[in-house]
């Protein structure tokens, strides 16, 4: 198997047993970049020279017999609304297109700290307002598996990289799904981790009660150190939670019998792909053979789920986007006659249509004889949302859904129709809304190739639980084993 192929926990063996070098991993991943990159258009900025210069420092420093970081040499691709500093931070977005951070995000201090080597900022629907890939300012990202698909949104430059071989991990951030949905079109694990588990200082805000950082792997074992890495309380982030550190790692176990998984038929009604659902059917008789318990349930809430989730999302992000005025950040128009025409144009020009769209209808929620029919609304669903949930965690030790609806679709197909961009969400938004742990794996393929991804979604505070739940399924099924991205054009 080729080094670019290796999940993290076997580069970091062969690392410690001085089969590889870091510049020699590094070297590799430089190399699928730069084969790969002009057909899947993953990266924003690249760091290539940078990389192997971290990389042969790493080398020098170990011969040397300092001591280290346990990962560190290990390259990583960033999500690129996560600041770098004396990087540019874009958030796939004009309005910031050379605004270069003069400080590091929370998460990128904890690589840092590791001695793990940043390989670039990675694609992303603009300001993660998305799920395609396709609203970024600079480019389109393609689905390694089909250059003709997309590759989910917001986080798909993320997950095609990782899917593609460019990283062997990744950093995305998940607003109302967007780690979980472009990692089930990509074939790869993502995980979004419980609201505060993971500092957001430095996350460049979409909506800020509901986005979260969490890692997009190859496998769950990845997954579960990654999280290792970047989890922890935060002083900087008040939203960030103090609790015990974990090793997220002690939990991997191949045995899960009598454990007891709820399957909620809503998510397996109208609307899901038949194919999608039977593999879904499919991955339940796993689970029974493997000894868990399975009853079908009903969160009967999860109807008003995407209606809450846009209300929310949009009218936080209309007020964290206030400030891209052209005075305080971001973008400034060149020709303006007075202090409000420089604000439209250069919010007009500096935005793109889909972030115009989110703050229009966010400012629209909050506005003054709306706040109570919308905004105030939407905010007592979340409340019986997260109680739905509640209930159902006094019994099941996860819920079982699939991840999308759908599998990745062709690009262009929704770009110009937005309710159908928002539905292919549906599966995803619930979890943001009421702050649970949720995990997104490969379970098969369509007929056609394409990657079908399974959501296990857990209780505040028990990622355990389902990296358990996805590690055992995995070891089963053997995913990456059987399938690997083709590259083709349909």
């Amino acid at each position: 198997m080729e080094i670019t192929q290796l999940p993290v926990h076997e580069l970091m063996e062969k690392l410690q047993n001085k089969e590889l070098t870091a510049t020699q991993i590094t070297q590799s991943y430089i190399d699928q970049i730069q084969a790969k990159e002009s057909d899947v258009n993953a990266f924003v900025t690249t760091l290539e020279k940078q990389a192997l210069e971290q990389a042969k420092q790493v080398d020098e420093r170990k011969e040397n017999g300092e001591l280290l970081g346990k990962y560190a040499g290990i390259p990583i691709g960033i999500k690129d609304n996560m600041c770098t500093k004396g990087i540019k931070t874009t958030c796939s977005s004009r309005m910031l297109e050379n605004f270069i951070s003069p400080y590091n995000a929370t998460v990128v201090e904890k690589l840092n700290e590791e001695n793990i080597i940043s390989l670039g900022k990675l694609n992303m629907d603009e300001f993660a307002m998305g799920s395609s890939t396709e609203y970024s300012y600079f480019k389109k990202t393609a689905n390694p598996w089909n250059l003709n698909k997309v590759p989910g949104g917001s986080s798909g430059g993320s997950a095609a990289a990782v899917a593609a071989n460019m990283v062997p991990w990744a950093l995305g951030s998940d607003t109302g799904g967007s780690i979980r949905q472009p990692s089930s079109f990509c074939g790869v694990v993502g995980l979004k981790p419980t609201y505060g588990v993971v500092s957001r200082y430095g996350l460049v805000a979409f909506a800020s009660s509901l986005d979260q950082i969490g890692p997009i792997t190859k496998d769950v074992e990845d997954a579960a150190i990654l999280l290792n890495l970047i989890a922890g309380h935060d002083e900087k982030d008040t939203t960030s939670v103090k609790q015990e550190k974990k090793d997220y790692t002690l939990h991997l176990k191949d045995d899960i019998k009598g454990k007891k998984i709820g399957v909620p038929k809503e998510f397996f009604g109208e609307g899901i792909n038949q194919e999608v659902k039977e593999n879904l059917e499919k991955a339940i008789e796993t689970y029974k053979s493997l000894g868990a318990e399975i009853e079908e349930i009903s969160l009967d809430v999860a109807q008003y789920a995407l209606a809450t989730y846009y209300i929310i999302a949009c009218a936080e992000a209309s007020s964290n986007l206030g400030r891209f005025d052209g005075i305080r950040y971001g973008y400034r128009a060149k020709e303006f006659h007075s202090l409000k025409d420089l604000y439209k144009k250069s919010r007009s020009e500096g935005f793109g249509a889909e972030v115009k769209r989110r703050i229009i209808l966010g400012t629209y929620v909050l506005s003054s004889g709306y706040y109570d029919a919308y905004y105030k609304k939407a905010q007592q669903v979340r409340t019986l949302v997260t109680n739905e949930f509640e209930k159902g965690f006094q019994k099941y030790d996860a819920i079982l859904t699939p991840t999308s609806p759908t599998v990745a679709f062709n690009m262009g197909s929704k770009s110009n129709n937005p309710l159908e961009m928002y539905l292919a969400d549906i599966c995803t938004v619930s979890v943001n809304i009421a702050g649970l742990p949720a995990i997104s794996i490969p379970c098969g393929v369509d007929k056609e190739g394409m990657p079908i991804g399974m959501q296990l979604i857990g209780n505040k505070f028990e990622e355990e639980k389902i990296l358990n739940m996805a590690y055992a399924f995995e070891k089963v099924i053997k995913f990456r084993e059987n399938y690997q991205p083709q590259f083709i054009r349909k």
